[in-house]
């Protein structure tokens, strides 16, 4: 059985449960340090814990959680934050001229794995002490289009785009009008029709500090669209958006298929990653605490399956 124990640090204060954790755990008082308190906060040894789930249940502060996994999963695992850290197993498997959607809940693992796949975090496939190399990483992923990808990524042979979830902090990263943002980034010059496309012409000389989380969405999607990449991925793209802009966005999304390029979107949008996608990738898990991504479904099937919450090829609930 693979265990998966996490410490929410900020809500741990061990100065004023007076250590509870540590007094009920029935394995310390079988004088197995499997918890322990270090810097003011408590640590949880996953391989001495029994999984009772005692400490859960009498944290004051509900810092802790822990979950049982099979064990078939521990080699899955692509990512950990740390000890006692969020968990995540697996990764979607990038195919071109396929638009890949992600589904599932917020704090499960979508945002890491497209930060993953960009390459702002490298995968430590759970060895967050001493992290692997390239080497490594691709021979985990032998056998996969993800092998191709990574030695394509480590070698800096593969130009990729990412539109971040917060699109409303962009004014603090950069500053200057809409009209010189998108001219700056237009390197497929098609910023004339994404103008018209994203209606973006009321706002086109307007400075980006005084537009609303909508109008930064679009100009977000049209700066990534604009500009010229082996793969494109978005970061929750209808958000703020209403119902007519989102279908504009998705239609302006769908184009990149045309291109053969790598496609991949993380959207809570039922309607919206039905319109989008050719395939979905479902997410289950506990949020903050582990996430796992399922194998490929088609876009029906694998909406089907998220509102019914049973995975049937994996048998999950």
């Amino acid at each position: 059985m693979t265990r998966v124990a996490v410490l929410e640090t900020d809500k741990c204060k061990v100065k004023k449960c007076g250590q509870i954790c540590v007094k009920f755990c029935p394995m310390v008082r079988s004088k197995l340090e499997a918890i322990r308190i270090e810097d003011n906060k408590a640590i949880i040894s996953e391989l001495l814990c029994s999984g009772c789930g005692i400490c859960v249940k009498k944290c004051p502060f509900a810092a802790i959680s822990i979950v049982n996994l099979p064990d078939e999963l521990d080699k899955d695992c692509s990512h950990r934050f740390g000890k006692n850290k969020f968990k995540l197993f697996r990764l979607p498997t990038p195919s071109p001229g396929i638009v890949l959607g992600l589904l599932g809940k917020n704090g499960i693992g979508k945002t890491t794995t497209l930060k993953i796949l960009s390459g702002e975090i490298k995968p430590n496939l759970g060895k967050y002490e001493k992290s692997p190399d390239w080497r490594q990483i691709i021979q985990h992923f032998r056998g996969s289009s993800l092998q191709d990808y990574f030695q394509k990524m480590s070698e800096k042979n593969l130009k990729i785009i990412h539109k971040p979830q917060y699109v409303d902090k962009i004014p603090r990263a950069i500053s200057g009008k809409v009209k010189d943002l998108l001219e700056k980034t237009d390197e497929r010059e098609i910023i004339k029709d994404l103008k018209l496309d994203l209606e973006l012409e009321k706002i086109w000389t307007r400075s980006l500090d005084v537009l609303s989380g909508g109008e930064l969405q679009r100009v977000a999607i049209a700066a990534v669209l604009s500009r010229e990449a082996d793969v494109y991925l978005f970061d929750e793209p209808s958000s703020y958006l209403d119902v007519k802009q989102r279908l504009q966005v998705a239609r302006a999304i769908r184009t990149l298929k045309e291109k053969q390029k790598i496609i991949i979107i993380a959207e809570h949008d039922l309607a919206i990653i039905d319109y989008l996608s050719d395939q979905i990738c479902i997410f289950y898990g506990e949020p903050g605490v582990y996430g796992v991504i399922s194998h490929v479904h088609g876009v029906r099937t694998g909406i089907n399956i998220y509102l019914q919450g049973y995975i049937p090829d994996e048998n999950i609930l």
